[in-house]
């Protein structure tokens, strides 16, 4: 297994060399792909990640979170990494759980290692009530209860599949790539590992969640979803 990390930017200056120094702890090579935040922070993006030893790839433009890693995971392949981690550029996750979903991508190379989220007292009400909405569609999408989170972008893939998802489906540029890679990655039988984290809402962070676009969105995606649920289940490709 070769794994290189993959975390998507946008104007998060201030808890990125926070994450980036959380996975160089752990011996891992990191890209960071900024999702056009600017002019304004190129030059200290261009510092953190030459003081760190990062690769930097600076989109011109802002394509949506799932845009920037389906960037990185098809240049890590590229590169001949094998995995990519993927985790947020916020500092939201918890870094004390990357060895334990290395350990576990190790032992099954196959799989998808998920990050299933635990919530605190400062998680947004907003954002709990969409998820379990999500959750029940999900549910839908795959006749099972096997995706126990589909949002959470603290995960480790594996890059011969979703790169020839990311290839051969429409998969989601913005908040809605999370959920409907991790849907296609079900219906191709890629096994899902999942493992219990803790995520935390600093008072002071910054989002990027836009509520109405992002949740008319998110609902296009489970439209999307169910139609293909259908071909999925008379054994079509979705």
């Amino acid at each position: 297994m070769k794994l290189v990390a993959v975390v998507p930017h946008y104007r998060h200056i201030t808890t990125l060399p926070q994450v980036i120094a959380a996975l160089k702890q752990h011996g891992l090579p990191v890209m960071v792909v900024d999702d056009g935040s600017g002019e304004s922070f190129q030059s200290t993006l261009q510092q953190i990640c030459a003081q760190e030893d990062v690769q930097l790839f600076a989109l011109p433009s802002n394509g949506g979170k799932g845009h920037a890693m389906k960037y990185g995971m098809q240049e890590a392949a590229a590169q001949g990494f094998s995995h990519v981690l993927q985790i947020d550029a916020d500092a939201q996750h918890c870094f004390t759980d990357i060895p334990e979903l290395i350990r576990l991508s190790a032992t099954t190379p196959a799989a998808t290692v998920c990050g299933r989220p635990i919530y605190g007292n400062d998680a947004p009400k907003a954002r709990l009530y969409g998820r379990k909405i999500t959750d029940f569609w999900n549910v839908v999408h795959t006749w099972s209860f096997h995706i126990k989170d589909g949002m959470c972008g603290f995960r480790i893939y594996p890059l011969a599949e979703s790169c020839g998802i990311i290839r051969d489906s429409h998969i989601g540029d913005r908040m809605d790539f999370d959920n409907e890679i991790l849907i296609h990655l079900y219906w191709r039988n890629v096994p899902i590992i999942w493992h219990d984290t803790p995520v935390c809402y600093q008072a002071d962070g910054i989002s990027h969640f836009r509520a109405w676009k992002d949740n008319l969105m998110i609902s296009k995606m489970h439209t999307r979803l169910f139609f293909k649920m259908l071909k999925w289940r008379l054994g079509l490709k979705p």
